[in-house]
């Protein structure tokens, strides 16, 4: 499998969250050649199964969200489109910003700015609210009225920059979900003792709804989220970041299922692959915090891929980093039904 190529088919697809139909039909194809049987759920998740072939062979869930961060139309002042965010917007980013308005046909605008000339004095150093931002598509006030609830993203072309670093909208988590697709391909032709399925989750960044539907349904012994987490840069404090390219990062904490992390924290230094720690001490910010409770209780576990600039356009990772938790999640499930013992008892 070309990661790159798969990378950019899922990020160069849109999909906030609750719109998640394109980019779902395009993880859909490039799963379902890696698995026995690949669909799509009530609630929209993504579904591939790997079966063992074992009666009542336990069944271990990895979790990869595809929806993103977006906009949603709320009305229009004289044909300037007013919004409101879908999941953790950052209003600094969007000024000047391209735009895909998901409407049929497609159209495209930018979120108008003030230019510095007729700025007031000081309002070049401030971040302008949501509720003051409006999009400039070029539309009639008829035409903008007729937009409203419909959704939008912003435009960022999938980008290779220098070694095995990439840039683009959507890594999170389309790099999640491509890790996925990496862990199918390293288990071909290798026998599992438990049924794995991968999911391509929706609406993670409103509610994580999609998840806990989907775990409901398929009623796993254990259940993997794969998310993103912040990488360092030269702003960020360096405590509660991690270096892109030195490797996949492992949830510990109290909403962290023991055996889970100790399971992967092993396989990791048994293999000699790069990892760190994340303290977890309540919320992870992933699809595991609800997943946790579904049902009668679900073992839970996090792994996350460093990232630059998230919820951006232009969040970064490296792609090493994609190809090492790949490694992981299949040393993860190879061996787990023996291995797991007691744990994954009903």
């Amino acid at each position: 499998m070309d990661i790159r190529a798969s990378l950019a088919a899922l990020c160069g697809s849109d999909g906030p969250s609750g719109r998640e139909d394109q980019v779902a039909e395009v993880a859909l194809s490039l799963l379902r050649p890696l698995v026995d049987e690949g669909y799509r759920d009530k609630f929209g998740n993504v579904i591939g199964v790997r079966r063992c072939g074992k009666e009542n062979a336990k069944r271990v869930v990895l979790d990869a969200h595809l929806d993103e961060v977006g906009l949603v139309i709320t009305g229009a002042k004289e044909g300037f489109l007013s919004f409101r965010a879908v999941g953790g917007i950052d209003p600094r980013m969007l000024p000047n910003r391209e735009v895909t308005i998901l409407s049929q046909p497609l159209r495209f605008g930018l979120v108008a700015v003030l230019p510095p000339h007729v700025q007031q004095p000081g309002d070049a150093n401030k971040s302008t609210p949501l509720s003051d931002l409006y999009i400039d598509a070029g539309l009639t006030q008829e035409e903008g009225e007729a937009l409203v609830g419909t959704f939008v993203v912003p435009k960022g072309p999938f980008r290779s920059l220098l070694g095995e670093r990439v840039s683009a909208k959507a890594l999170d988590d389309r790099a999640g979900f491509a890790a996925l697709l990496q862990t199918a391909e390293y288990l071909q032709g290798k026998p599992l003792d438990v049924d794995l399925y991968l999911m391509g989750s929706t609406r993670e960044e409103v509610n994580g709804s999609g998840a806990l539907v989907g775990a409901y349904a398929l009623r796993p012994h254990c259940f993997v989220a794969v998310d993103v987490t912040h990488a360092r840069t030269p702003d960020g404090p360096k405590e509660e970041t991690f270096g892109a390219g030195q490797g996949t990062v492992i949830g510990i904490g109290p909403n962290i299922t023991r055996w889970m992390s100790d399971r992967l924290i092993g396989k990791a230094e048994a293999l000699g692959l790069a990892w760190s720690p994340e303290v977890m001490t309540g919320h992870s910010g992933t699809n595991a915090w609800r997943v946790q409770t579904a049902r009668e209780g679900i073992a839970t576990a996090v792994v996350s891929l460093p990232l630059k600039y998230m919820h951006s356009p232009v969040e970064t990772l490296d792609l090493t980093d994609l190809e090492t938790t790949a490694s992981l999640l299949a040393a993860f499930v190879e061996g787990l039904g023996e291995e797991g013992g007691a744990f994954l008892a009903d």
